[in-house]
């Protein structure tokens, strides 16, 4: 096989051999929503037609794409599954987030909003399903706490806690979740991006303003240091590009400053960045100055 098989015009069979292709190619155009499932799976009877229903009522915000675990063990073992079912939202050629279990439908809606998936014009929710506010980080906090002292055996969502706090810029306490996670999540999609994001994060404590570094880098273009936190900074409040010109600028000229940091930020980067074709792009930057 190889291509998708289409189920309808939003939802398709995804396969190994044209994942690139149709999932990760084509999230750079609309987000793509993951379902790994199996047929002897019980919630995933449930979830399975949930998310189905929801393709078709936002017309084309999102497609769906269904993994059969056991016909693409490739792909589950890529994804790091250990329970399912698990829904992953890829979009701009990465993995944004993800849950784990059958959530209900006003939750699902949630997720989607939370990522800025909303119905396309003429996809609006039915009567009775209209999508409720988008959750708060503090609201999410609150819920997966509520959660994990009801189920405390469901270490999935432990690692949704770890990525609620990060989004409510609560860094010590998400690595603290983040460390505790059992080793089949710590090598999770969702748990590599927000080690990066956290490394990231816990760089710029006590850091100075983003003015500030960027006078200290006019005064004087070899601070090495000024130029790595400018960065950083940059990367945070929303410049990958001119952030990730820092750190090649540093690989360039003081490639072994700090051990080769500017290589080890490029890459926390290139982790935590939606931007395919900008990671493509940086990626063969770096691969020029160290090949």
């Amino acid at each position: 096989m190889t291509g998708a098989q289409t189920r309808s015009e939003h939802v398709f069979d995804a396969t190994t051999e044209a994942f690139e292709k149709d999932v990760i190619e084509a999230s750079l155009q609309t987000p793509i929503l993951v379902d790994l499932w199996a047929e002897w799976c019980g919630p995933c009877k449930s979830l399975g037609p949930i998310l189905e229903k929801l393709a078709g009522e936002y017309k084309g915000a999102f497609r769906l794409a269904k993994i059969d675990v056991d016909a693409e063990q490739q792909l589950a073992a890529m994804f790091g599954v250990r329970s399912i079912p698990t829904v992953v939202l890829i979009s701009g050629g990465q993995v944004v987030d993800g849950f784990a279990g059958a959530l209900p439908e006003g939750q699902i809606r949630e997720f989607l909003t939370r990522h800025g998936v909303q119905p396309a014009e003429g996809g609006e929710p039915t009567a009775g399903a209209e999508a409720k506010p988008a959750e708060t980080p503090e609201e999410a906090i609150n819920r997966l706490q509520q959660a994990i002292a009801a189920d405390p055996d469901r270490a999935e969502l432990k690692l949704d806690l770890a990525l609620a706090l990060m989004r409510a810029g609560r860094v010590e306490p998400a690595q603290a979740e983040l460390d505790a996670l059992p080793a089949n999540l710590a090598t999770d999609a969702r748990a590599v991006r927000l080690r990066s994001q956290l490394e990231l994060a816990r760089a710029l404590a006590g850091a100075p303003s983003l003015e500030a570094l960027r006078s200290r880098v006019q005064a004087d273009d070899s601070d090495w240091e000024a130029r790595d936190l400018l960065g950083v900074r940059l990367l945070i409040e929303g410049e990958a590009a001119a952030g990730l010109d820092q750190f090649i600028d540093i690989l360039k000229r003081q490639r072994d400053w700090q051990d080769g940091q500017a290589k080890k930020r490029l890459l926390a980067a290139f982790a935590t960045i939606d931007d395919a074709q900008l990671v493509g792009t940086y990626r063969r930057k770096m691969a020029s100055l160290l090949f």
